[in-house]
């Protein structure tokens, strides 16, 4: 059981995900075409498939994914993987969804508030 990470304001949801290991090979494999059908699950029961556009495969285990969300007139993703470490921004219109590396190849799904991030 992981910690909560301490309250922020922009953060509207977050909970411990577990990232499927076959999938996330599978993402990262520019030349697996067709991709067999993925999901990603949001909060409150929210489901995509993901249609994914392109994905750029490196020599060290690492990819950049990105495409759209099927279900979702104004959805899209891009996921940075590393090994089995990932990192992903997922807009579902004008919501911000992020998926962070927390440690150990432990994961969490955050959904933030645009309007109370703070600056870079």
């Amino acid at each position: 059981e992981q910690t909560p990470l301490p309250r922020k304001p922009w953060i509207i949801h977050d909970r411990a995900i577990a990232l499927n290991l076959p999938s996330l090979q599978t993402l990262k494999d520019a030349a697996a075409r067709p991709h067999p059908p993925l999901f990603i699950e949001l909060f409150n029961g929210l489901r995509y498939e993901l249609a994914i556009d392109s994905t750029i495969s490196r020599s060290n285990d690492s990819a950049v994914v990105r495409g759209l969300l099927k279900q979702s007139d104004h959805g899209d993703f891009i996921f940075y993987i590393n090994g089995t470490v990932m990192a992903a921004t997922i807009h579902v219109g004008h919501r911000l969804f992020k998926v962070e590396h927390v440690a150990n190849g432990r994961h969490r799904l955050l959904e933030l508030n645009p309007a109370k991030l703070p600056p870079d």
